[in-house]
């Protein structure tokens, strides 16, 4: 690939264009706001200036909504060999462009499994597909050179390709991203209007919950409105669990014990039921989940205290797997934790304790 069309500047458009300038590849950008490109193209993410022909491959960059449209527009101009768009749902688009008598071979539909709560061209990154999943939904009818395309711009941004039927696609994101995401909304809205004093307490396990509630809405109106019927059936589920929970509380209330009893099974159930499930989930770079042991270590809300923490992880020979950070309410400090390897964890301890860092038991 020597020349690439990116059509749609916001943040996963600009994110891939970005991949491809820094791997040598000519980029040429589009959006509906001139302004958007302009933004992109002055953070290094290629020119706005017009392709004078046909690019070896288009990215199609827009809202779910108007993928199709995009799509048609672009191929029915001939604006490049290969045609694939990145939205979050996969199904419909195709099935729009069968319904306009396109001929796909020359298309696929693609899907970056990566995102951040911020959108548009400045918060873009080069590297924010690295190491995930960017999932390929090819069919008998496409090219076998429009496919070798879209693994080469998955290897220029470092992704991992996976290939699925775009409809188990749609049903998958339902389930890991766009039922999640209500659901967090759903929680957050709860604080909306709670008293200030319970809302000082929220710690870190509000803010994991609630973490994605901070998306743009009308981004995802716009991904809800294309995969509204697996997103549905999934909530319909925990709608239903969530009944189910509702009642084991009010029996937890009961002054009859074996009400209590039948409140603690119905509890405990939708407990383990959530341990075996989250157990499933990918570990780091999408292996089996590792345990890993946690050193927590106090600090001062200071400029260098991370870098200072890693450096003598370090020193100590101790690889850092995963951290977590939790603020101390009303006060400027804060405790880190550490993910390491069972065995290393007490090698790590020592480690710091010599080094002057408190470690809390």
């Amino acid at each position: 690939m020597r020349t690439a069309l990116v059509i749609g500047t916001g943040l996963i458009g600009t994110s891939a264009a970005l991949a491809l300038t820094g791997r040598g590849v000519t980029v040429h950008l589009v959006d509906h706001d001139p302004e958007q490109a302009r933004t992109a193209a002055a953070l290094g993410a290629g020119t706005d200036e017009a392709p004078e022909g046909p690019v070896d491959l288009a990215i199609v960059a827009a809202p779910p909504a108007h993928v199709a449209a995009v799509l048609a527009d672009a191929m029915r101009r001939g604006v490049a060999r290969g045609y694939l768009d990145v939205a979050s749902v996969k199904g419909g688009p195709r099935r729009e462009l069968e319904g306009l008598g396109l001929d796909l071979s020359a298309y696929i539909g693609t899907h970056p499994m990566s995102g951040r709560e911020k959108s548009g061209p400045l918060a873009a990154t080069a590297d924010l597909f690295e190491g995930r999943p960017w999932v390929l939904t090819p069919t008998r009818d496409t090219d076998t050179e429009v496919l070798n395309l879209a693994l080469e711009l998955v290897s220029h941004c470092r992704a991992v390709p996976v290939v699925m039927d775009a409809d188990a696609h749609d049903r998958a994101v339902a389930l890991v991203s766009h039922m999640p995401h209500l659901v967090s909304s759903m929680v957050a809205a709860r604080l909306e209007n709670a008293e200030e004093a319970a809302v000082r307490l929220c710690g870190q396990g509000i803010r994991d919950v609630t973490r994605i509630a901070a998306s743009d809405p009308r981004m995802w109106i716009d991904i809800l409105s294309a995969n509204p019927g697996p997103v549905a059936d999934l909530l319909s589920d925990v709608a239903l669990d969530l009944d189910e929970t509702v009642r084991a509380l009010r029996s937890l209330q009961s002054s009859d014990e074996a009400k209590r009893r039948e409140g603690t099974s119905g509890i405990q159930d939708v407990l383990r039921r959530g341990n075996a499930g989250q157990v499933r989930v990918p570990g780091k770079h999408g292996s089996a989940p590792r345990a890993y042991e946690v050193v927590a270590v106090l600090i001062d809300d200071q400029p260098g205290q991370l870098a200072r923490i890693f450096a003598d992880a370090g020193r100590a020979g101790v690889n850092i797997e995963d951290v977590r950070i939790e603020h101390a309410t009303g006060q400027q400090a804060g405790l880190v934790q550490l993910m390491v390897e069972p065995q290393a964890a007490p090698v790590l301890t020592a480690a710091l304790r010599e080094r002057g860092w408190a470690i809390r038991q």
